[in-house]
């Protein structure tokens, strides 16, 4: 990780947040000021606001248990104006282009007010200027008044609701405030409290009576169980028939419940954040419980819906490559190898998640994720073949030629002259405009079993090596 004092003298005046996981955060001394952090301000009961021997913040924060204080710090930092907000989807949408992606679904906008938050992502797509199909969910936004937000969103908005490149995709991935589990595995566990059934109960019999698809944040089999008890519940009285559900995450879900998944007719969700927090995992549970987190093999075995993702932005890089490499690798991206062969995917069975695999959970099946008569224009011509390229070369793949509607959305190599214009990147100060884009770091394994940090954009021959047997990188 970068220190302190490395991130305060590179930014001195331009605030710079950086989340790791969501375990902790770095500020620079610009960003405390921004968000009013000072020696007088109290760490919240469910985080640390680090402060030194002179009671000032150091600009570390942590979370613990969750990652209350890092989304509340997110909230204070300023806004960019309208205007540059507007650029600066396009560019990461173009980003996103590059890595061969042509259509996601939004997990929920955690901190995002409805309808407000969203006018910037509805004028893109008013304007024609959208190059990546986006199905969203609605996060809660008011604790303790989940109910008035879903009654009020009945009336502003159905499932489906949109076009082809934005349409509503539902309520999640968090149903009420204090139903929630969380994926910090540097902490316990949590508890889930059965005092919160009443107002989750409420708030889901309401979703299912309304016909509205719904997804829930569940990281441990423990609280998948509780929340299989309650919907098992609400199904007896309030039928789901055939409503499209489905978990997130499930790192350690048991056989048995994905089978109950199965026959309430759900899905399972499933992102790479192993691959940043295996390490994590492994020493607080052991090296036997992470071989299946999550059980690829028994969800293919039972049959149940599973589509594959990344967790980005917050969370876990957005690089699909990296979550397919780890699917078929077991491997972390600091090489450590939690899976052993038997719950490893084909190259094939993860591309199927990947792609139709993930249209299940938009409910879009029948037109995305393969490329055949009456599915939608979208397709990528990609840098590497990715059947037969070495595995540990699956994150450097990159699109070479991006198709979204059969127009082209984005172009490089021999196809560069074909690349749609953008406008220059603002605000001027964004740092996309001085190193040429957003880039993830490659990281090469040596024969000694120490890694190397390759930083594209930093340099392209600027090599640091690590100890051996060390997964951190000091750059």
């Amino acid at each position: 990780m970068p220190t302190l004092e490395e991130i305060n003298a590179a930014a001195p005046e331009t605030p710079v947040f950086l989340l790791n996981l969501y375990a902790s955060a770095l500020l620079n001394k610009a960003a405390l000021h921004a968000v009013g952090y000072t020696r007088d301000t109290p760490s919240p009961a469910r985080g640390e606001i680090q402060k030194d021997a002179w009671g000032n913040p150091t600009g570390l924060l942590l979370a613990q248990p969750d990652a209350a204080l890092l989304y509340a710090t997110l909230a204070h930092g300023p806004r960019l104006g309208y205007e540059d907000q507007l650029n600066s989807t396009r560019h990461f949408l173009r980003e996103l282009n590059r890595l061969g992606l042509t259509s996601v679904v939004d997990a929920g906008g955690g901190l995002q007010r409805y309808p407000e938050d969203y006018q910037v992502i509805e004028a893109l797509n008013k304007a024609d200027q959208l190059t990546l199909r986006i199905a969203y969910n609605l996060f809660t936004q008011q604790p303790g008044k989940e109910i008035e937000d879903f009654r009020r969103w009945f009336q502003l908005t159905r499932p489906g609701q949109g076009n082809e490149y934005l349409r509503m995709n539902g309520i999640g991935e968090k149903i009420t405030d204090a139903a929630y589990d969380f994926e910090n595995f540097q902490q316990p566990r949590p508890e889930i409290s059965s005092d919160v059934d009443a107002a989750f109960k409420e708030a889901i019999s309401l979703i299912v009576e309304h016909r509205w698809p719904f997804r829930l944040h569940a990281t441990y089999d423990e609280s998948i169980n509780h929340y299989l008890d309650l919907f098992e519940d609400i199904n007896r009285r309030i039928p789901f028939d055939g409503l499209r559900w489905f978990f997130d995450h499930a790192e350690t879900i048991s056989p048995r419940n994905i089978e109950r998944v199965k026959a309430l007719g759900g899905g399972i969700a499933i992102q790479d954040r192993l691959a940043f927090q295996g390490e994590y995992f492994v020493y607080r549970y052991g090296k036997q419980a992470v071989a299946a987190a999550p059980p690829f093999r028994r969800m293919l075995d039972i049959g149940v819906p599973v589509g594959a993702g990344t967790d980005a932005t917050r969370v876990a890089s957005y690089n699909p490559w990296v979550a397919l490499c780890w699917l078929i690798t077991g491997r972390t991206v600091g090489g450590m190898e939690l899976y052993p062969p038997e719950n490893r995917l084909s190259r094939e069975e993860a591309l199927l998640w990947y792609t139709s695999g993930s249209a299940w959970f938009s409910g879009e099946e029948e037109k995305k994720g393969r490329i055949a008569p009456d599915q939608l224009a979208d397709l990528a011509v990609l840098s590497d073949d990715y059947f037969i390229i070495a595995e540990e070369d699956i994150p450097r793949i990159s699109s070479v030629l991006t198709l979204v509607g059969g127009k082209i959305v984005y172009a490089a190599r021999e196809f560069a002259p074909l690349d749609p214009p953008l406008p220059p990147v603002s605000p001027s100060w964004s740092p996309v405009a001085v190193y040429g884009g957003a880039r993830t770091p490659e990281v090469k394994r040596t024969t000694s079993g120490g890694n190397h940090l390759h930083l594209p954009h930093m340099g392209a021959h600027d090599w640091r090596e690590n100890d051996p047997g060390c997964d951190c990188f000091v750059f």
